[in-house]
């Protein structure tokens, strides 16, 4: 077992640990302790909830508050926290406590999942990657909880403060209020809009980033290129996205900000999505599709590549190099960008294909609607979620996994690095 554990990829050890915790937690959810008395849950279901749970989307096929009793509800959050933090680093949280030392394969593995560009300092990292979690959890627990004391029994308002803030922080949208009603109670709640945007902005910049914004506070000249494209991409999108939503939709600039933000990855909502127009749902599947940061607990292109294929694009436009920041971006970064955006593209457009087909009474918009958020591990819904069949659930399963792991991961899992033999001259085409 443990040369074989050697002789894999990164990319493949990583894909088999998140499918592993994904059969383990169906199999948690669906024990008669952690469904609640007179419910009938189907495998399926089950399998499609922790699915959801662990690739921190929020899509859900049956309601977690009306369905699971505390302790499934317990095992739901534990899924949402070890799917945001990375199975990889979990584990090397679990090792470092129990006093024993991460060996080298156990650091690479680490470096792949946290997208992290040096060895040195890992053990750090990963440290640091679970006090930044406990504070940001235990804050936005602390202020979900003077909102939700005013509605619930104090030790019930505790229990849905925990478990809200656990998902906001992870970028997954699923809540326990029950009646499939999300924060819509709550739409006009400043501070559990606040408290929730915070939690999902910061969940979703990255690990990195927040260091970086812990050690040099507000020093903007000692951000690192990464961290100032990061926040100055996130920051446009929820800006544009609001005034875009607000313009399109009947809602507050308040509602308007929220799901500016939510959209990238985090899938709360204060208005039923199926009420809003098709305008509207357009700029959400761009924001979704477009998604949060690497290194982060959310899913998307990611922030940073979508910078660089604008960047690429400029360059080739003015005929100037690419930089941003006083700094040159990589040369081998724009190529690497386009890749990954057509790799999604297809999974995107292939699913939508594929659900049309499997539910052809859904329209072209919600189906498109319902896999970019599956692929953008959003978990947002224009309300066709628990209606569809077992098919375009496992169809929904294999996007959440696909949008998880990256397109660029999955699509390297089956590659063997080997010399090429044969070298060819370079031929013409003509582009454009």
């Amino acid at each position: 077992m443990k040369r074989l554990f050697q002789t894999q990829s990164p990319a493949r050890l990583i894909a088999l640990g998140f499918a592993s915790v994904i059969l383990i937690g169906s199999i948690l959810l669906i024990l008669p302790c952690s469904v609640q008395e007179g419910v009938a849950l189907r495998y399926i279901d089950a399998l499609y909830t922790s699915t959801s749970a662990v690739c921190v989307t929020g899509l859900i096929a049956v309601d977690a508050g009306d369905t699971f009793t505390p302790l499934g509800q317990f095992f739901l959050a534990m899924l949402i926290q070890v799917g945001g933090l990375g199975v990889t680093s979990v584990g090397a949280g679990i090792i470092l406590a129990m006093g024993r030392k991460i060996d080298q394969k156990g650091r690479t593995l680490i470096l792949e999942a946290s997208n992290l560009n040096s060895r040195g300092g890992i053990i750090r990292f990963v440290q640091s990657v679970l006090r930044i979690t406990l504070i940001f959890e235990m804050a936005g627990a602390a202020l979900s909880f003077l909102v939700f004391v005013q509605d619930y029994p104090p030790l019930q308002a505790l229990g849905i403060s925990l478990f809200h803030s656990v998902a906001a922080f992870n970028n997954s949208g699923f809540d326990i209020l029950g009646n499939l009603q999300n924060l819509i109670p709550y739409r006009n709640d400043i501070i559990l809009n606040l408290v929730t945007c915070g939690l999902i902005f910061f969940g979703g910049i990255g690990f990195l980033v927040i260091r970086e914004m812990w050690v040099h506070k507000l020093h903007w000249k000692k951000y690192s290129m990464h961290a100032k494209v990061v926040l100055t991409v996130s920051a446009a999108l929820i800006v544009v996205g609001t005034i875009l939503l607000k313009l399109t939709e009947n809602i507050t600039w308040l509602g308007a900000l929220f799901h500016s933000v939510s959209a990238r990855t985090a899938g709360f909502s204060t208005y039923s999505l199926g009420g809003f127009t098709n305008a509207g749902l357009l700029v959400l599947i761009v924001l979704m599709f477009i998604g949060a940061s690497p290194g982060s607990t959310g899913g998307g292109i990611k922030t940073s590549t979508f910078f660089v294929l604008i960047q690429g694009i400029k360059s080739a436009a003015t005929n100037k190099s690419e930089k941003a920041f006083r700094h040159a971006v990589p040369k081998d970064a724009f190529r690497k960008a386009a890749v990954i955006t057509l790799l999604a593209l297809a999974v995107v457009i292939g699913g939508t294909w594929l659900m049309l087909i499997m539910e052809p009474d859904v329209s072209l918009i919600d189906a498109l609607f319902e896999i970019t958020s599956a692929f953008g591990t959003v978990g947002l819904s224009t309300g066709i979620t628990t209606g569809l069949g077992v098919g375009a659930k496992l169809l929904s399963i294999l996007i959440m996994y696909i949008g998880r792991l990256g397109p660029l991961t999955v699509a390297s899992l089956w590659y063997f690095t080997q010399g090429e033999r044969v070298s060819f001259p370079e031929g013409n085409i003509s582009i454009g």
